[in-house]
């Protein structure tokens, strides 16, 4: 896993992934490459829908998606976004767009008139898909209160499952038009647009290349030991980079094929497509894998095929991954790390690692990538076991955030460096432990809490199912440590048992003072934790306000 230079000399907290071959070939032709290899395998499975293609019909289709975007007059370079959930057109759409040459930007189903009348305007979109409405929303009627008074590069919209759609994908003069004319895209250049899921404020654009996504679902692909063989459970969210790279695009890779087993996340319906289509991966964020634990508990599904999956997107609590591994019998499923910005994955862990090691590290580098821990102030590279924010380098960091070149300098330095913004540690073994976000750190009376390491102690208490931790202002010790609690059903706990349990493990500062059992969180729709909103929520609750102005100032 390490390089040799660390291996000879185990100092600096640095590695670097096994060497690889980089790719320089576009997403449309590594699709069409896969789709001839394949033809009539299964490739992708909508359970909503009842809708089963092969490779054949995928790649058929999606010309057709290439032919209908060249029939509006979109050119190659041109943006094209998709505001759905998860189904069959949206990864029609994805391949589609790369076959034509233009770039896909996709947009968070949850975003309301406010946010995107942004993304609208930010990104520049010429053609835009979408639902109509489903029980979450009413789209159209949101797209059109977006669009008012606004001087936007819009010029269509299609609304899927519908007879516009229908005729979309029949256009005969644009697949002539490909057949005359096809793009000549190079696999530097942009092929889609994902925006930061907004935990923090305002999202940015980050633009992915064909040569960014093909190589890492490669690499992804890799450690997985993915094969046409495969089928992946994919019920995380198809605008989000878990669902359209480590999922749909690592799928094309690799040949595996795709089960959408919902729209929108869904426990029952996850463990069902699990049991009935005999997936033999299944992907999800924490917050996702404890529902579909619970869920298991007093049912009957067969999840024997299950052989791998990936647990990404959020810090993964130690229980509940021994527990999917046991319960899911899933033994081979692995860690991912990474942010939208490198692609995503940076580090994984193995399928063959120790259980144990999956449980408490975020793997190491994939090939051809580089990882180190800098000292926040000074930026030196630390020394293996000591604390700093990780920072990668490689073929996978982001060309940069859309048209945003100053937001871009401060995340890339000159060197090619990008910084995570997220605290780690380095082993001797080479593999990494996040120990948190630089941002998240709550400074108590001058001593440093760390929120994850306060929740990993309180998922282990065995009537707790799910914590967040996060600081409070307090005018006497500057911030104070407060928990969000989620308790299994029929297991009530008092407060004081909680303090009384986190202080036999933990020192006195990082005992929660405030304590609040929930329901559940605020999340994004990729399954994220919006801890920014539990403080604000906290903070009006509480009268701290003023107090929270002045810490901060």
């Amino acid at each position: 896993m390490l390089s040799e230079q660390l291996r000879r000399k185990q100092v600096d907290s640095y590695a670097r992934g096994p060497a690889g071959d980089i790719v320089r070939k576009t997403i449309g032709a590594a699709f069409l490459e896969t789709a001839s290899q394949s033809g009539e395998r299964l490739a992708v499975v909508d359970r909503e829908q009842n809708v089963r293609l092969t490779w054949a019909d995928y790649a058929e289709q999606a010309m057709r998606v290439a032919g209908g975007l060249r029939s509006f007059g979109l050119c190659p370079g041109d943006r094209v976004g998709v505001w759905a959930t998860n189904c069959v057109e949206w990864v029609l759409l994805q391949f589609g767009c790369a076959l034509a040459g233009m770039v896909l930007v996709n947009v968070n189903p949850a975003y309301r008139s406010r946010e995107l009348s942004f993304i609208l305007k930010a990104s520049g979109i010429k053609m835009l898909f979408l639902r109509e409405q489903d029980r979450r929303a009413n789209y159209r009627s949101i797209l059109e209160e977006s669009c008012a008074g606004q001087e936007l590069a819009l010029q269509h919209v299609i609304y899927l499952a519908s007879a516009e759609w229908r005729s979309f994908l029949s256009k005969p003069e644009g697949l002539h038009a490909l057949d005359s004319d096809t793009p000549n895209i190079e696999p530097e250049e942009a092929a889609n647009i994902q925006y930061t899921s907004g935990t923090t404020g305002t999202p940015k654009g980050v633009v992915l290349t064909h040569l960014n996504l093909v190589n890492n679902a490669r690499f992804i692909g890799q450690y997985m030991r993915l094969s046409k063989e495969d089928r992946i459970c994919l019920p995380v969210p198809l605008f989000h980079c878990f669902g359209c790279v480590i999922g749909t695009m690592t799928a094309m890779v690799t040949g595996a094929a795709v089960i959408l087993p919902s729209p929108a996340f869904n426990a029952r319906a996850t463990l069902e497509a699990i049991a009935e289509e005999r997936a033999t991966a299944i992907y999800g964020v924490p917050a996702m894998f404890v529902s579909e634990l619970q869920e298991c508990e007093g049912s009957l599904f067969d999840l024997t095929s299950l052989r791998t999956g990936v647990m990404a997107g959020a810090p993964c609590p130690v229980e509940v991954m021994k527990r999917v591994v046991s319960v899911m019998h899933c033994p081979e499923i692995v860690v991912g790390y990474g942010q939208t910005e490198s692609t995503p994955i940076i580090t994984m862990s193995r399928v063959d690692d120790d259980v144990e090691v999956r449980c408490t590290t975020i793997g190491c580098p994939l090939p051809e990538t580089e990882v180190r821990i800098a000292h926040r102030i000074t930026g030196e590279t630390v020394q293996v076991g000591e604390q700093g924010e990780l920072l990668a380098r490689g073929y996978m960091v982001m060309k940069g955030y859309d048209g945003e070149p100053e937001a871009t300098r401060q995340a890339v330095d000159r060197e090619g460096w990008l910084h995570t913004g997220d605290l780690a540690v380095m082993r001797p073994d080479g593999y990494f432990r996040i120990t948190g976000r630089a941002k998240d750190m709550i400074i108590r009376g001058g001593e440093n809490v760390y929120p994850r390491e306060v929740e990993e102690v309180l998922y282990t208490h065995p009537r707790i199912l799910d914590a967040q931790v996060i600081g409070l202002p307090d005018e006497r010790l500057g911030e104070t440590v407060l928990a969000w609690i989620r308790l299994k059903p029929g297991a009530p706990v008092a407060e004081e048992e909680i303090r009384a349990f986190c202080r036999d493990r933990l020192a006195y500062f990082k005992t929660p003072q405030h304590i609040r059992f929930v329901d559940d969180f605020p999340m994004t729709l990729s399954g994220k934790v919006q801890k920014f909103r539990i403080r604000e929520f906290e903070i009006e609750q509480r009268g701290l306000t003023a107090l929270s102005r002045r810490s901060t100032a």
